[in-house]
């Protein structure tokens, strides 16, 4: 790999596309849910409807882009950084999609679900493809170990870089409070954002490409569908697997939780005066940032006593915080903004992807269960006007979301303890 100035280029080059899809989907993930159930005032099941037609989607996108990048005779598709190049500046303006109503909306109104249909499919399947090839674009670069753990160690500093994008949007934009600079703060994110993907697919040059260049021809590699459904039902019947996969999908869940309510949570748990716009929006900053800082100091620790244990570690951890928690209760304020600032970043979050395509339903699932919940105690006549709700039905609300806080979490790890206990795939850290 060519150093300039001591810098990896070729790792920097793949690092660019992490930060700038992680800006952007760290501020999609974290505001979305709040904006259409606060000020577009979405109904329950419109949301609903949004999220299944979403679940769909998102299980078949990976698959689908996958194939056609892989089998495409297309330079668009076939070379890396060229899907990356091509598709960077739809995947900004596919990030921008639901901050910008399509009109002055009114409670329930059916357009509102619309529009977040749009927002989810557009923005997930723009992220799938950037993102696919800039996986493929890992293996591509260089076959050498030395040089994939550089790619390795500047894609974690980006990824530390990117979720800092929550901290400074709530500095500019008072937490979402000030529409128009938030909306301002989204135009220059996706601006930079696409900016940095566009240096991957001008620089992201891999050996792959540099051959099919040459021979300006592909070598036939692709599987026959009978050999796909074969490898597949292996995969399938592989007991580690189906638990890894459980286990995954509970992430998922845990993490989509968290990242589409903190905020909300925080907001009704937490009075204004109780904790400063500054200090909020330090705390939802620090509960993006402070997994990715985990990862960057956790290797010795993975190193010395294996992925198996650090997970079940991490799930102990969450079941007595979670305990804890619940008995002191939400009066205090800083004991609770701790918890939802380490709640976003378990111990397990560093070993645990987040793109199995048995596990994308939970992104939806979680929103879903969430909201159900917090209508029947009267969340969508929180931020309405017009109406005047019994002050002691907000109270019975802020019980439950103090309930979620807490106990989902606590089951969540509990599920995750029976399932993970039985996997029998626990001294790989040793194995030379």
């Amino acid at each position: 790999m060519t150093l300039f100035f001591g810098i990896n280029r070729p790792a920097l080059a793949y690092s660019m596309t992490t930060l700038g899809a992680g800006m952007m989907n760290h501020i999609f993930n974290f505001y979305y849910v709040k904006l259409f159930l606060n000020r577009y005032k979405i109904s329950e099941g419109a949301f609903h409807q949004a999220q299944v037609v979403f679940m769909i989607w998102n299980a078949i996108n990976d698959p689908l882009f996958g194939y056609i990048q892989d089998n495409s005779k297309s330079e668009f598709c076939s070379i890396r950084r060229r899907s990356i190049l091509f598709g960077a500046p739809f995947y900004a303006l596919a990030f921008l999609i639901p901050w910008f109503p399509w009109k002055d909306y009114s409670e329930g109104e059916w357009l509102s679900g619309i529009h977040l249909v749009v927002a989810l499919c557009v923005f997930d399947g723009m992220l799938t493809f950037v993102l696919l090839a800039q996986c493929a674009l890992f293996t591509e670069i260089s076959t050498k170990h030395e040089s994939r753990l550089q790619l390795i160690k500047y894609n974690q500093v980006a990824s530390l870089l990117g979720s800092s994008s929550i901290l400074f949007c709530g500095i500019v934009s008072d937490n979402m409070e000030n529409i128009p600079r938030f909306q301002t703060f989204t135009i220059c994110l996706a601006v930079l954002s696409a900016a940095c993907m566009c240096y991957t697919g001008m620089f992201g040059v891999s050996q792959y490409e540099q051959k099919y260049l040459e021979s300006n021809s592909h070598s036939d590699t692709s599987l026959s569908w009978t050999s796909v459904l074969t490898l597949t039902k292996q995969i399938l019947t592989q007991k580690n697997f189906l638990l890894f996969v459980s286990m995954n999908f509970f992430q998922v869940f845990h993490a989509t939780f968290c990242s589409n309510f903190m905020m909300i949570f925080a907001d009704n748990l937490i009075p204004k005066d109780a904790l400063p716009s500054i200090v909020r929006s330090i705390m939802y900053g620090a509960g993006s940032i402070f997994p990715q800082f985990l990862v960057l100091i956790s290797h010795s620790l993975l190193l010395n006593i294996g992925y198996y244990k650090v997970i079940l570690w991490g799930f102990y951890v969450e079941v007595i915080s979670a305990v804890l928690m619940f008995l002191i209760g939400p009066q205090h304020y800083y004991i609770l903004a701790t918890f939802l600032v380490t709640n976003m970043s378990p111990l397990s979050s560093m070993v645990f992807g987040t793109n199995a395509l048995f596990t994308k339903p939970a992104q939806s699932l979680a929103p879903m269960f969430v909201v159900t919940i917090l209508n029947q105690y009267g969340y969508e006549h929180l931020t309405n006007k017009a109406d005047q709700p019994d002050p002691n039905l907000f109270l019975g609300l802020h019980d439950t979301m103090f309930y979620l806080t807490c106990l989902v979490p606590l089951c969540i790890a509990l599920i995750q303890i029976v399932i993970w206990t039985p996997f029998s795939i626990r001294s790989s850290h040793i194995t030379k």
